[in-house]
């Protein structure tokens, strides 16, 4: 049995140490707004926050995460994930949408750290979150868009 704090509540896991955190947040919490993509810490789907960071979930075993504060695209709050969600509307960004939840994690983390990011800090930032449909260029515009927005 693991105890993991998500979202600000503790669940307690019947799952073996060795358990991606992923797993633990879908099949055992219920949250499935984390994907799963590659399984290797490379497309950035399964992005969650530990203690403020962004972390690959599917590649975390859930012993690594101890007492960490875990958030899930669930439990995103405050003035970044709303400035961040307004413009993934207006700008139209998903398209499947199966990797938007990790881009968005992506993107809070980076206004968090940088309230007016250049080109190159966005795409240092999202490197290594992959978008099937290509959409990184209106990725970009709403992180920008979100940055204007969090100036006012």
């Amino acid at each position: 049995m693991v105890s993991l704090n998500v979202n600000g509540t503790t669940h307690s896991v019947d799952v073996d140490d060795d358990t991606p955190l992923l797993w633990a947040i879908r099949d055992n919490i219920g949250l499935t707004g984390t994907k799963f993509g590659c399984g290797v810490a490379q497309c950035g789907a399964c992005t969650v926050y530990i203690d403020g960071q962004p972390l690959r979930s599917c590649v975390t075993p859930v012993s690594a995460v101890g007492t960490s504060e875990i958030t899930t695209i669930e439990g995103l709050a405050g003035k970044e994930a709303d400035a961040v969600q307004a413009a993934w509307i207006a700008r139209d960004v998903p398209q499947c949408g199966y990797c938007q939840s990790g881009q968005v994690m992506s993107a809070i983390a980076l206004l968090k750290e940088n309230r007016k990011p250049t080109d190159r800090d966005i795409d240092l930032a999202m490197n290594g979150n992959i978008c099937r449909c290509a959409t990184y260029v209106r990725i970009r515009a709403a992180i920008h868009d979100a940055a204007r927005a969090l100036e006012i």
